[in-house]
């Protein structure tokens, strides 16, 4: 059986060591898509790229920030399904940017029903910069 002493020990280094998890899932991401960019990953830019507004061919407007708020800190909430959004900042959840395989597919899906496309290797390297940045 382990002590209180062991436990809260045990708490406090997987809390530490959850946020450089994500934070190594994410600088391996970056690396790939570094290959790929036009130019070096920007903060702004993807906060840009975040609040930006889309048109889908029936004129629909959309931004990253539609159902994930303009503060990527904050809940959001899904516009068609009112599904309850986590926040996407890794500082604020330690699961979110966590996981190559699901960040890859959000991405994909996300993009292509903003933007209307799938984004490029230089707009999931700036959005993501902009998320881990947070």
């Amino acid at each position: 059986m382990k002590s209180k002493k062991q436990i809260i020990v045990t708490s406090i280094l997987l809390t530490l060591t959850t946020p450089t998890l994500a934070n190594d899932v994410v600088t391996k991401l970056l690396q790939d898509y570094r290959n790929q960019a036009t130019q070096p990953f920007s903060a702004d830019a993807g906060r840009q790229l975040w609040i930006q507004t889309f048109s889908d061919a029936k004129g629909n407007k959309r931004s990253c920030s539609t159902c994930h708020t303009s503060d990527p800190k904050q809940p959001g909430k899904h516009t068609r399904t009112g599904k309850k959004i986590e926040p996407l900042a890794p500082s604020i959840n330690e699961k979110s940017l966590s996981m190559t395989k699901n960040i890859q597919k959000w991405l994909k899906r996300n993009c292509k029903w903003t933007l209307g496309r799938e984004c490029t290797a230089q707009e999931k390297g700036d959005v993501l910069t902009y998320l881990n940045s947070l």
